[in-house]
């Protein structure tokens, strides 16, 4: 090291310990607050009557006691503000104390004089101000001018600030790996971000739950996290690029920005599996903001419909993908999966709409017992007599209000019906009282007396009949008469009435040749109480456009991480549920292992939701969750995937190991796995193409190993040994990765492809590929100079 070198370093060390100092006072002050204000808040609460004067005589008495209950209420929510406020900023200076900063720039603004020294930036997880000199020590990382040290290089540089554009000249830019107190690390760099402390990072082995790594945001994700202009903004990444990463740092960022009108439980994540929130779930506390909402789209569809049906999850359907190759209507089905997927299928909905505002329309009879009050026929007659200008949805709240008026008539008449006086007889005492203490208001208000014990019976005689009344209203309430489940059979089993939904012949071209077939199977498991995960969506499309649409209006952005699982169908329902929102969508087009994934060639579809205009595309083609060698090997296997370009941090080649039988295979992996251990990899993933396969080696393999199944969207993912089909592992990074069997006979359909590619690239330090019989043409199709097969 340089003397010039080593005097900067002492330097920056002498300040590191000045602030982490100041940092420790700052600390020591705020639990002596935190503690003050808790004993105040606690000590306000035990005692809040006894501080209170309360005197009800007269008016003047009734104010002063509102005024003195007013004033103690204002004191107890003052001190509870200061006690959040106090606990957050402990909080993050806790977090900060660890490593205040991690990097440095020197910024001179245009204007400044020759003399005059340029201003020193300081950039850590959150701000630090200095109360006394009134400096900040240290920036957050998401102020404006921070931009600076993710988007230059030294020289002409400029920032965006609400007041508008500051140029200037950067004239030092230096990063750090502080350690406990200690500079671990220190370089002036040329580079965005220098490779050396990214080397430093990618190198560690993989953790149980996703890290914040802002010191190491690349000038590309910087542009998703900043990005605040489109509606939409589409980031297409290859795997292992950081797009989840940047977009969960891009919700840090505008938490920041809008932190005066945007709260944490306005944004909500959709991601791939429940698993994968666990996984990602310590990303913004680490950043100092709140959990935003997390759920999947699956969790949605079952609180929409699962007291109708039992509604298959997309893992279910891939694993009948993958693994039911040979099973009877196989072909028919996948057909149908992409047909369903689409925005035809869509179009063909809405034609059904308009369709049902003239004729077909189905409904249920309202019926109370076994009696029927309202016929399913009278409820039809009586929409198809409203006037055909009106509005569908309007029309049905013209049948609710109908339908309800026809109740109440009921329950006007059969009071007097003698299974009502059956009833009161079982009526409890807590029943009577209440009916009593209605019926002496009622006698009180006329001046009666209750002596009339034809008007007590009248009195219990309604109540019973509104307490039997009250689900059946509820229904009609809740618009439960239209026969959903019929007009969504309908649609499949009446082949004239889809002629005419699908209207041109163009429209007839779209619908797939077994046709019929798909008809068949979507009848039966509707009569079986059963939903396919592809009819899920559309059927709750059908029912939000008979009975009104509950949208989100609360929801301010939201961020739809692996969009590419998703369909074109299920997207535009995403836009109707949240109408206010703006929307993030993270994905690979080569990561798209679902059977609807065809229909998603490019992200045009995405692109329509709000038009070009309001629509920007970011593109990630660098990787640096694995090393050269497994990039190179894996971009071979999907189109375009020249275009990937890898971090240059090396590591051994991926190797492909032969095995003539199932013993021997699971002996070889046993060994590699032992071997991995020794050298200190913290995770180990074993894939495998399916939940079955999984389970099976899962059961062939504990005996010898401590291995964990994950076989369930809805377990946590856990450090070490696991055993994971390849559909759950997609957005998880491991130390090292196991491919189960990497054979032709696994993995050789174009269907298979995509998955193949995933499951590799889980890996961020070894490969291996271990395949029963001849690999996969996957494999041998890449150069052979990419991998050691042995």
């Amino acid at each position: 090291m340089s003397r010039e070198r080593e005097e900067a370093w002492l330097q920056e060390q002498t300040r590191v310990d000045e602030v982490i100092g100041l940092i420790g006072q700052s600390i020591a002050g705020l639990e002596q607050e935190v503690g003050k204000v808790r004993g105040e808040v606690v000590s306000i609460r035990k005692h809040f009557w006894d501080d209170v004067s309360i005197n009800l005589s007269n008016s003047s008495d009734l104010i002063e006691t509102y005024s003195s209950m007013k004033q103690q209420a204002e004191v107890l929510l003052e001190r509870e503000f200061r006690h959040r406020h106090s606990s957050v900023m402990l909080s993050r200076l806790t977090r900060l104390i660890r490593s205040p900063y991690f990097g440095r720039i020197d910024f001179k603004e245009d204007g400044a004089r020759g003399a005059e020294e340029p201003e020193r930036i300081y950039l850590g997880i959150a701000s630090y101000l200095h109360e006394e000199s009134g400096l900040y020590l240290v920036y957050d990382w998401r102020a404006p001018i921070s931009s600076l040290y993710y988007d230059y290089s030294p020289g002409t540089a400029a920032y965006t600030t609400p007041e508008g554009k500051i140029s200037g000249v950067m004239e030092l830019k230096r990063q750090f790996a502080i350690q406990d107190g200690s500079i671990r690390l220190m370089f002036d760099t040329n580079l965005m971000i220098g490779d050396e402390l990214l080397q430093q990072v990618l190198s560690r082995t993989s953790d149980a739950q996703m890290k914040s790594i802002v010191a190491t945001i690349q000038k590309e994700q910087n542009r998703i996290i900043r990005n605040d202009d489109k509606r939409m903004l589409i980031v297409q990444g290859a795997a292992g690029s950081g797009k989840t990463s940047a977009a969960l740092q891009r919700v840090a960022y505008l938490l920041y920005k809008h932190r005066k009108t945007l709260r944490a439980d306005q944004l909500v994540l959709f991601s791939p599996n429940p698993m994968f929130n666990s996984y990602v779930s310590t990303v913004l506390p680490e950043l100092g903001e709140e959990n935003m909402q997390q759920t999947t789209l699956q969790e949605y569809l079952e609180h929409r419909l699962s007291s109708q049906f039992a509604v298959e999850d997309p893992f279910t359907q891939i694993e009948y993908v993958h693994g039911e190759v040979h099973a009877p209507g196989y072909a028919a089905r996948i057909n149908g999966i992409a047909f369903k997927s689409s925005l035809e299928f869509l179009n063909m909905i809405m034609a059904y709409r308009s369709l049902l505002e003239r004729e077909q329309m189905r409904f249920h009879s309202v019926c109370f017992e076994e009696r029927v009050l309202v016929s399913a026929e009278q409820i039809k007659e009586k929409f198809y007599a409203y006037d055909p200008s009106i509005r569908l949805v309007n029309r049905m709240q013209l049948l609710r209000e109908w339908l309800v008026a026809s109740l109440k008539s009921f329950a006007e008449t059969a009071w007097k019906e003698a299974w009502v006086e059956d009833e009161i007889e079982l009526l409890d005492s807590d029943d009577y009282q209440r009916a009593f203490k209605q019926l002496k208001v009622k006698n009180k208000k006329k001046r009666e007396t209750f002596k009339d014990f034809d008007k007590e019976k009248e009195l219990l005689s309604k109540m019973v009949i509104k307490q039997r009344l009250r689900p059946l209203l509820d229904d009609i309430q809740s618009l439960n008469f239209i026969d959903i489940v019929s007009l969504y059979k309908q649609l499949f089993a009446d082949e004239s009435l889809l002629m005419q939904v699908a209207g041109d012949a163009d429209a007839l071209k779209a619908l797939p040749e077994d046709y019929q077939t798909i008809c068949q199977m979507t009848v039966h498991r509707l009569e079986s109480s059963e939903l396919a995960y592809e009819d899920a969506t559309p059927f709750l499309y059908l029912q939000e456009l008979m009975q009104g649409f509950q949208v989100n209006t609360s929801i301010r952005h939201v961020i739809v991480d692996e969009a590419q699982d998703y369909s074109p169908f299920q997207l535009h329902y995403l836009k109707q549920l949240f109408p206010r929102c703006r929307m993030t969508a993270l994905g690979d087009l080569n990561q798209a292992i679902y059977a609807h994934a065809s229909i998603l060639s490019s992200f045009d579809p995405i692109v329509e939701l709000y038009g070009a205009e309001e629509t920007e595309i970011i593109r990630l083609q660098q990787s640096y969750r694995s090393t050269r060698e497994i990039v190179e090997f894996t971009r071979g296997m999907v189109a375009g995937g020249e275009a990937i370009e890898p971090f240059n941090r090396s590591g051994s080649k991926p190797q492909v190991t032969i095995a003539d039988n199932e013993s021997e295979l699971q002996k070889r992996i046993i060994d590699n796995i032992r071997m991995l251990q020794l050298e200190g990899y913290a995770s180990i993933a074993l894939i495998c193409k399916t939940a079955q396969e999984s389970r099976d080696v899962h059961q062939a393999l504990k005996d010898m190993l401590p291995v964990h199944l994950i076989a369930s969207p809805s377990q946590n993912f856990v450090k070490g040994i696991v055993i994971i089909p390849a559909y759950l592992a997609k957005g998880v990074e491991f130390d090292a990765v196991m491919i189960y069997n990497g054979s032709k006979q696994q993995y050789s359909h174009e269907r298979e492809r995509k998955l193949f590619y995933t499951a590799c690239t889980r890996a961020m330090h070894h490969l291996h590929i271990f395949t029963l019989g001849e690999p996969s043409p996957f494999i041998t199709l890449q150069g052979e100079e990419t991998y050691l097969l042995s």
